[in-house]
């Protein structure tokens, strides 16, 4: 019965700031504000197939959460880590051990680099790769996960 994730919802502090991260720096497009409930709509990809919302709570109901964008993997190799330097985002990898690039989960297998919005929630871009699961080489760099399929 289930086909996928059509929604998923953010407190954030101060609507105006996010909606402009989130439509002038991710590039996503507002569908519907209401200024009496203090929220704002955006379309993820294709209109009509996924949304976020955004709802200005006070402080204290804001809780930091995570969700992923799905995205290519040739963008997250070539774009990501210089598009969040561009607009003053930290990249970070699942490990957080300093290393900037994205990295592979080999049990799925995806690609994926991570930064914050500006409530502090964790944002991924990944991108499910081409091959088997791996699960026993756990978080790897993409080079390794490249020589470990044979590439």
């Amino acid at each position: 019965m289930i086909k996928g994730l059509f929604e998923t919802h953010l407190f954030v502090e101060d609507l105006n700031r996010s909606i402009e991260f989130y439509r002038d720096v991710l590039g996503l497009q507002q569908c519907y504000y209401e200024e009496a409930r203090r929220a704002s709509f955006f379309w993820i990809g294709k209109p009509k197939e996924a949304m976020l919302g955004l709802w200005e709570k006070p402080k204290e109901q804001v809780k930091p959460r995570h969700f992923a964008f799905r995205c290519d993997t040739e963008d997250i190799l070539n774009r990501s880590v210089d598009f969040l330097k561009k607009h003053d985002l930290k990249p970070y990898n699942f490990l957080k051990d300093g290393n900037e690039q994205p990295m592979v989960f080999a049990w799925m297998p995806a690609l994926a680099i991570y930064f914050k919005d500006p409530d502090g929630n964790d944002l991924e871009f990944i991108s499910i790769l081409k091959g088997d699961a791996r699960p026993e080489l756990g978080v790897i760099t993409y080079d390794t996960w490249l020589k470990q399929i044979g590439q």
